[in-house]
């Protein structure tokens, strides 16, 4: 039984990345995680992915090119503002400019660069460098 689909899908992919595998299989299935792969492809940390849904929870099969040092979940969730990011990103972050937080906002889900830019706020979800 897995508690926390996020934290279990990126664990996941950065084992597999580790390994050196070129692919790997997330379950089960969660459109939060297939917003945060997008989110990935975009910016260039995964090739691409396919998800199949079926009636056990469905799988992504993630194909993966190499670039992830390290991903992981925020926990607890924390608020998101322009005045606090500096903080998270000293935190989970290596340096300025590298890598990106996965944000939820009532806009949707999208990184922390495109929430200050459209000048939201949100929780905080994951990051990835």
């Amino acid at each position: 039984m897995m508690n926390d689909p996020i934290s279990n899908a990126l664990t996941t992919i950065l084992n597999a990345e580790k390994k050196g595998k070129s692919t790997c299989i997330i379950k089960p299935f969660s459109n939060l995680v297939v917003s945060i792969l997008e989110l990935m492809k975009t910016n260039g940390y995964i090739t691409e992915f396919n998800s199949a849904s079926n009636a056990r929870g469905g799988s992504i099969l993630v194909k993966l090119n190499k670039n992830i040092n390290e991903c992981g979940v925020v926990k607890p969730r924390f608020s998101f503002t322009k005045k606090n990011y500096e903080m998270f990103e000293k935190r989970y972050l290596p340096a300025k400019g590298l890598g990106f937080f996965v944000v939820t906002t009532s806009k949707g889900v999208m990184t922390h660069k495109e929430a200050l830019d459209k000048g939201v706020g949100g929780k905080l979800i994951a990051y990835c460098y």
